[in-house]
């Protein structure tokens, strides 16, 4: 074994607001060999998450935040070139979080082998991997809409949405989705089975199409979106209903004292709100339980994803810079090798 020469995506500037391609440098590097217990691998995929930019402005928050210089986090998925570890061998597949590298030593402590399967391999950083996964425990743990509910979902053409209001609807939930774009509001509604879907961007009142589709109120808010929208949604919620907040894009890159903030908190109290945020890790233990779920809905056919791949591990920045502007639909990953 001898070094690899490689490359991966570093923080090169701080962002203080929205992030563009520039506050990234691409690297060349020399990955070594792994060491006892550790692997070498070459990268097959990786993720690009729209929650890394509240890690990228220089200030912690539910994780500590990268420094200048350090490569960027993400899920990858990538084939085993040299092990050290009796658990894996050359040429198995691994699902982990080592980055934005082409390769990389990693630790095999916190790797799952990937059985390569019907499904893309990339499937394991969208619908099997975290939005999959925060769906899941989101809806069924945290909603837990019963029959004839009403779910609403915001982005609901995401990677988190999608797969949520699919579960919502195997509870026996009316579904209804906010997407931006007719295009994705089509799919959302025709390929994904929602009952209803409303057009952001279209409505002028926002409120009043929430009440349209939901006369009855909503029962359960899945919420991936935060700010104007969430604040919103709480004066349509129905008695006693459940606000699942699993992301706050809306809110990501903008400094504090510009978010648009809640207003509608009386209604907390006057329709007997619970609103609860979690982050998906909290559930670790029972992430085989899900996956075991989510991989039997793909393979009979009625749990569909949706995803968006740029090529080249370079196209990254970019990508990431998009997801800001509603650039991507489905799942932002990139192909590496």
């Amino acid at each position: 074994m001898s070094p690899l020469s490689s490359r991966h995506i570093v923080l090169a500037r701080h962002i203080p607001g929205r992030p563009e391609p520039e506050h990234f440098r691409l690297e060349p590097v020399e990955v070594g060999e792994p060491g006892e217990g550790e692997l070498r691998v070459r990268t097959l995929f990786a993720s690009v998450d729209p929650g890394t930019l509240s890690r990228l402005g220089g200030v912690d928050s539910y994780a500590p935040a990268v420094k200048l210089g350090e490569v960027i986090g993400s899920a990858a998925v990538g084939e085993v070139l040299d092990s050290r570890d009796a658990r894996y061998a050359v040429g198995d597949v691994v699902a982990g979080g080592w980055g934005w590298r082409e390769h990389a030593v990693v630790s095999a402590k916190g790797l799952r082998k990937v059985e390569r399967g019907a499904e893309s391999l990339s499937a394991e950083l969208g619908v099997l991997g975290i939005p999959g996964l925060t769906a899941y425990f989101g809806i069924l743990e945290l909603g837990r809409p019963k029959e004839g509910e009403t779910v609403l979902v915001s982005s609901a053409a995401g990677a988190v949405g999608s797969v949520a209001g699919q579960i919502a609807k195997r509870q026996g939930a009316r579904v209804v989705g906010i997407a931006g774009g007719a295009e994705k509001c089509r799919w959302v509604k025709d390929a994904l089975g929602f009952d209803a879907v409303i057009d952001y961007r279209s409505e002028t009142d926002l409120g009043a199409a929430i009440r349209r589709e939901c006369p009855r109120g909503v029962d359960v808010y899945l919420d991936n979106v935060g700010g104007t929208m969430l604040d919103t949604t709480l004066a349509c919620m129905a008695l006693r209903g459940r606000v699942v907040v699993s992301g706050l894009v809306a809110d990501y890159g903008v400094p504090p004292e510009q978010r648009a903030g809640l207003k509608n908190t009386p209604f907390l109290i006057i329709q007997r709100l619970r609103m609860e945020g979690f982050v998906v890790l909290d559930y670790f233990a029972r992430f085989g339980e899900a996956r075991v779920a989510l991989r039997g809905w793909l393979q009979d056919g009625t749990l569909k994803h949706r995803e968006h791949v740029a090529e080249g591990l370079e196209s990254a920045p970019a990508l990431f810079a998009g997801l800001f502007r509603g650039e991507n639909f489905g799942r932002a990953v990139v192909r590496v090798g």
